[in-house]
């Protein structure tokens, strides 16, 4: 465990490196952020309950951050402001360098009825199209550019299990072709009240062996009973004002309004640390090849933060993921 926050902690030096609005931290306050997310820390295999609606059965092997201490280290990490949608941060508790945000959106009933109409192609141009009208703001910002590449993995939904994947990979406009790409693994366990999203963070060479990681924590989250998606009842309970297809940003644009989809493709983006940005992909893969490093004497003011991946979770009023690491 020690060995692993040690990790943790210089993995979060890297990260503030990375991000460009990160607040500079005395070493007294790192180390007291650090000092209570371990102290915090709970190592599986155990039961995590969330949001009085589920339970993540923690594996052997894994490590949950809760709240408030989770929020702090994304703070800690670059990540500014506060995000009342999450429940915790998952780490391996070996060498792997992925993590896992944990969100929950009280967004109501989602319908899935609109998945058997999927067209990847338009899905993805119309990611597209939203990220390049937002890279006029993140322009006059001060921040990079953002490309998309490509789908990292298609849109999937399992309409018996109410789960959905999907994985989109980016860069910084203008890197190289070789140039290391960031992918948020994006999963989502569908219930009664709203949705958990569970976004994987990683660099696109590692997903291969990274995602089985996610799989088995989205197959970990369980909903209680009553707040399952096969408990919905249409006479009383809240149905989201969008349909499945916004979670991976889409079609919200038609339901929501473009501009409404660009305002939350920016909430989400303010709330975790895009792998893509600034060479946080490369510093990320650097570090795990490394011994770990001490903390600081004073984490440095970088150039900013981001969030998780491209679109992690489309909340459809405040904004969860279209993208993000982590900030989702």
């Amino acid at each position: 465990m020690n060995r692993l926050w040690t990790r943790i902690c210089a993995l979060a030096v890297c990260l503030s490196c990375a991000a460009a609005m990160a607040q500079t931290l005395s070493k007294e306050e790192s180390e007291k952020i650090w000092a209570e997310g371990r102290a915090a820390a709970k190592e599986g295999p155990q039961d995590i309950a969330l949001a009085s609606q589920a339970v993540l059965k923690l594996p052997a092997g894994r490590i949950f951050v809760p709240q408030p201490q989770a929020g702090k280290l994304l703070n800690a990490m670059g990540n500014p402001g506060t995000d009342s949608r999450l429940q915790g941060l998952v780490f391996p508790a070996t060498g792997d360098s992925w993590f896992m945000t944990v969100r929950f959106e009280a967004a109501g009933y989602v319908k899935d009825d609109d998945a058997k109409d999927w067209n990847a192609d338009e899905l993805l141009k119309s990611y597209r199209e939203g990220t390049e009208a937002s890279n006029a703001e993140r322009k006059k910002m001060g921040f990079p550019e953002m490309e998309i590449v490509g789908w990292a993995e298609k849109p999937a939904y399992n309409a018996a299990t109410h789960r959905l994947v999907w994985a989109m990979s980016s860069k910084d406009r203008g890197a190289p072709s070789g140039a290391a790409q960031g992918v948020n693994y994006n999963t989502y366990a569908l219930g009664r009240e709203g949705y958990f999203s569970l976004n994987l963070v990683t660099a696109l060479d590692d997903l291969p062996k990274d995602k089985p990681a996610a799989a088995e924590l989205l197959a970990a989250l369980q909903y209680d009973e009553g707040k399952r998606y096969a408990d919905f009842n249409a006479k009383t309970d809240k149905v989201a004002e969008y349909g499945l297809a916004a979670l991976v940003l889409g079609v919200a644009a038609k339901k929501l309004g473009f501009f409404a989809v660009i305002a939350l493709f920016f909430a989400k983006f303010a709330k975790v640390i895009f792998l893509a940005v600034a060479g946080f992909g490369t510093l990320f893969l650097k570090y795990f090849k490394r011994k770990p490093a001490p903390v600081p004497a004073a984490m440095p003011a970088v150039s900013r933060a981001e969030q998780d991946t491209v679109p992690a979770a489309f909340s459809g009023g405040a904004g969860d993921v279209p993208p993000a690491p982590p900030k989702a």
